[in-house]
């Protein structure tokens, strides 16, 4: 098993979080001297044809600067393509290549319910996604040829963007740094900084892993909908303590004391636990649920006889909150469960395990049968070996 980085090349995971993290961008060299990509240049592009893969190119010309077509592709479109200029991106590729899963878990010095996906882009040269910014934390790996990369200006949602695009291109871009990524290199760049990165040969690929980032505006909405949606019409403002009003037309302090009352009582811990939880274990992707079956009992006496070896999903988020010592609330992908707290720790603190090991921290049918239903899912998958 892949265990969590505690040096980004000569700088500890310690100090990066403290010095760096959401703080400033830092040009990591050999930071992962031994990865190289999983995925070759055609693989790529193999996995850009594919329905159920959400991929992307951006062309660049003089004539029609940042242009974005959306995929599945097919050869024919690869075939047409200019010979420069131009990148192909693919998205959550850790989901389909466990090489690339495996490179992700090394990031897990951050909270799991953080992290988001890994995407990979092939350009030749002159490739480029554009000068822009992101509203999340990113780190860029290089995994083979060489990428120059611009730092600049802090952005937000006021910075100017080029017209006669559909991509978020900044308009003007000021360069404070410049580094040449060559393969195990990492440059990481908190929100808000632009950035640049150009192919420098025809063999360029990096791989983002992107971290979740969700806006007050979505944390509000969100939470704000799920509780409305529990409280019955009947709960209502009122005001039995109401006096004489001097000024009809004024909106006193009384009123809105009353008011935020109303909201903070909404605002339990529980309930702010149990929906950012479900909130933050949803796929991004999260599509239609589709139909499962439970397993037979045949199947789970062979699975009991057999011991193999069980792997969290890719595509499957864990994440808990505890009640107390001995009792938790279990998240997987948007589902709520109840269990023992060491279970929901197991789960989502690990990825990898014995099914008979995992199997022993349960301490109920209920969990016993949590445990068939997650393989059942996919949410848990049933290996032939252990890396």
């Amino acid at each position: 098993m892949n265990t969590p980085l505690s040096q980004l090349g000569t700088l500890s995971v310690r100090d990066f979080l403290t010095d760096y993290w959401q703080k400033k961008a830092i040009f990591l060299p050999r930071a992962l001297p031994d990865f190289r990509s999983p995925l070759s240049p055609d693989e790529i592009a193999g996995l850009a044809l594919e329905e159920d893969i959400e991929s992307r190119l951006i062309i660049n010309t003089d004539d029609a600067p940042w242009q974005l077509e959306n995929g599945p592709f097919n050869e024919e479109r690869f075939a047409q393509l200019p010979a420069s200029d131009w990148s192909l991106l693919v998205n959550a590729v850790d989901h389909w290549v466990p090489e690339i899963t495996d490179l992700l878990r090394l990031f897990r010095f951050i909270p799991n319910w953080r992290l988001d996906d890994v995407m990979v882009s092939y350009a030749p040269t002159g490739g480029s996604v554009g000068p822009h910014f992101d509203y999340y934390d990113v780190f860029l790996i290089q995994a083979e040829g060489e990428r120059h990369w611009q730092l600049g200006q802090m952005c937000d949602s006021q910075t100017a963007l080029q017209e006669g695009t559909n991509l978020k291109i900044l308009r003007d871009f000021t360069t404070a740094s410049e580094h040449t990524a060559k393969p195990g290199d990492i440059l990481y760049i908190p929100p808000g900084v632009a950035h640049w990165g150009k192919a420098l040969d025809d063999q360029c690929v990096t791989y983002s892993i992107g971290f979740r980032a969700p806006s007050h505006a979505d944390i509000l909405g969100d939470f704000a909908q799920e509780q409305a949606s529990h409280l019955s019409n009947d709960r209502r403002f009122t005001d039995p303590d109401l006096s004489p009003a001097q000024e009809p037309g004024l909106i006193d302090q009384h009123t809105l004391t009353k008011l935020k009352s109303i909201i903070l009582q909404h605002l339990d811990e529980p309930a702010l636990a149990d929906w950012f939880g479900r909130y933050m274990s949803t796929p991004k992707e999260a599509g239609d649920e589709y139909d499962w079956h439970p397993l037979s009992p045949q199947e789970q006496e062979k699975l009991n006889e057999n011991n193999p070896w069980i792997e969290a999903s890719p595509a499957s988020r864990f994440c808990y909150h505890l009640h107390n010592e001995q009792k938790a609330s279990l998240f997987i992908d948007g589902h709520e469960y109840t269990c023992n707290a060491t279970l929901a720790a197991e789960l989502s603190n690990h990825t990898r395990w014995r099914w008979q090991s995992l199997f022993d921290v349960t301490a109920t049918a209920d969990e016993q049968t949590l445990l068939y239903e997650m393989l059942a899912r996919g949410a848990l998958l049933e290996l032939d070996y252990a890396n």
